[in-house]
């Protein structure tokens, strides 16, 4: 019996695989590690072929779900975690998470994460506590990092990492995740160091840019909003929580599509027509006296100079 399967994509990462990997075996638990080489060219196959205890699936260069959706297909743990191959996870906060999932009889058991600068600590972000799962996922408040979560392999079987949403795949997941009431429960300690680093991140190696990404937070957004629609869960509370950071997407959108920008800048008063934007109160006064368009091309005007 295979308590937790942790799954890690990765290219061309040797330069942080080995502090990855090393990390999933600081647990008492009964740990399988599955490493997705997705076609890299560093040397990572070759020393993947000298670790002892790793089952290692090899792949032509498809991209991270690709590799993400092997993986689970031959995970057989009670529980998954996801690792990117560029972060690690933190000392026995594996065991912690299973004790919880296995106390509660959770689907998710969620927990905060660490912030690193290469390996320099900066930040800890806690876990929020929030009494809708699905809200938090939408936007109403922090909802951490979903490598710091342990998954019920039974509970997402049918839910895989979709290519199209680029780097924004994992939003969508746990998205799907939280639209099928999971049971939920959290830890008080971190879990998971996220690394930021210069190195290429491995769901932009398909030259996917800033308004692909963009685009595919909108349609998160638009294909979660059909399916509370079609069940009669479509609330404003729900709503409320999209626009939090929908105002940015339109913001963001606008730097290169106007006409679409404006479309989503609409949308959100549609979904809330009291929305009040909580920051950047000087952008949001200047699209109130100005308009949408007029105050993106001055921002763009200044973008140039």
């Amino acid at each position: 019996m295979i308590d937790i399967s942790i799954i890690i994509p990765t290219y061309n990462r040797l330069w942080s695989l080995p502090k990855a990997i090393n990390s999933c075996k600081e647990t008492r638990l009964n740990t399988e590690i599955i490493v997705i080489d997705d076609g890299s060219t560093d040397g990572t196959s070759t020393w993947l072929a000298q670790q002892p205890g790793i089952m290692v699936i090899s792949q032509n260069n498809q991209g991270k779900d690709w590799a993400v959706n092997k993986g689970f297909a031959i995970a057989k743990g009670k529980y998954i975690r996801f690792l990117d191959s560029d972060d690690w996870i933190l000392p026995q906060s594996t065991d912690e998470l299973f004790v919880q999932a296995e106390q509660y009889h959770l689907d998710v058991t969620c927990a905060g994460y660490q912030i690193f600068e290469d390996e320099i600590f900066l930040k800890e972000i806690p876990w929020t506590i929030c009494d809708d799962f699905l809200a938090q996922q939408l936007g109403e408040c922090d909802s951490s990092h979903y490598s710091a979560y342990l998954f019920k392999r039974d509970f997402i079987k049918d839910i895989p990492h979709r290519q199209e949403y680029g780097s924004r795949d994992d939003r969508k997941f746990v998205v799907e995740v939280a639209l099928k009431n999971p049971i939920t429960g959290y830890i008080s300690n971190p879990t998971l160091a996220h690394r930021h680093h210069e190195n290429e991140k491995l769901q932009l190696s398909t030259g996917l840019d800033e308004t692909v990404n963009n685009l595919a937070i909108l349609m998160i957004y638009k294909k979660c909003f059909d399916v509370l629609a079609s069940e009669n869960r479509l609330t404003q509370r729900y709503k409320n929580a999209a626009t939090k950071l929908l105002w940015h997407v339109a913001h963001w959108t606008a730097k290169t599509h106007l006409q679409e920008a404006h479309k989503i800048y609409n949308w959100v008063y549609e979904l809330n027509p009291q929305f009040k934007p909580d920051n950047n109160n000087k952008i949001s006064r200047m699209y109130k006296i100005l308009g949408f368009r007029l105050t993106e091309r001055i921002l763009n005007l200044r973008r140039l100079f």
